[in-house]
């Protein structure tokens, strides 16, 4: 039977299992365990989801047997180029004009977070990206943010369009009432500086809320 490596070279990437492309990052088993079965016993212990080995900590990969230090960061290594892959685009100025475009750059930057984050998205008049930017960094409930900073950032790189962006690590996508008043705040401050306020989207692992969307901006 071919070895991970040599079907890759074959056949490609995609012919492998997750337990096999494990394999090949693991790279030799033990007297015990193949690398392919060191690769199901990681898979294993993250219920044999991606999205959950995406979450896990270097020191619960390094408690799985068979995995020594290198190959933790190996895999945590692969696990990080992944995220990255999702926020790489080959448009410079990726089109922003929906809560789903939003939602699904933001996310591999806040799927993993432990606490609430809030970012700002600004754009030009066609709905281009400018620039995003994390505006405060704040606790697993809440996060507070400087609506002078948001204006001054949008004033600075030309944005005549705005969105701003924040997750909640508890996975529930309803607005709480703290959410909803800056909000209005944000629109307000962006009326009187003539900046179109485009939406405020709360981004989870798996759903999104789009204030637009609610009818609620």
């Amino acid at each position: 039977e071919d070895r991970p490596t040599e079907r890759l070279q074959r056949l490609g990437a995609e012919s492998l299992t997750d337990a096999e492309l494990l394999a090949i990052l693991i790279g030799s088993g033990t007297q015990q365990y193949s690398a392919v079965d060191i690769g199901n016993q990681v898979l294993g212990r993250f219920n044999h989801n991606l999205n959950t080995l995406g979450k896990a900590r270097f020191d619960e990969i390094l408690d799985i047997e068979g995995v020594g230090t290198q190959t933790a960061c190996k895999i945590l290594a692969a696990v990080e180029l992944g995220k990255r892959r999702q926020i790489a685009t080959p448009e410079l100025h990726p089109e922003m004009s929906t809560a789903t475009r939003i939602y699904n750059y933001m996310l591999p930057k806040m799927q993993d977070l432990a606490t609430e984050e809030f970012h700002i998205l600004l754009m030009n008049q066609n709905f281009r990206l400018i620039k995003s930017e994390r505006i405060s960094q704040g606790g697993i409930t809440e996060v507070s943010a400087d609506i002078r900073i948001m204006i001054r950032e949008a004033v600075l790189n030309n944005a005549t369009i705005m969105a701003v962006c924040h997750n909640h690590p508890s996975g529930s996508t309803r607005p709480s009432r703290i959410d909803d008043t800056l909000t209005q705040s944000v629109k307000k401050a962006c009326e009187v500086m003539r900046i179109h306020f485009l939406d405020h989207v709360i981004v989870t692992d798996g759903a999104y809320y789009s204030y637009h969307e609610e009818g609620k901006i």
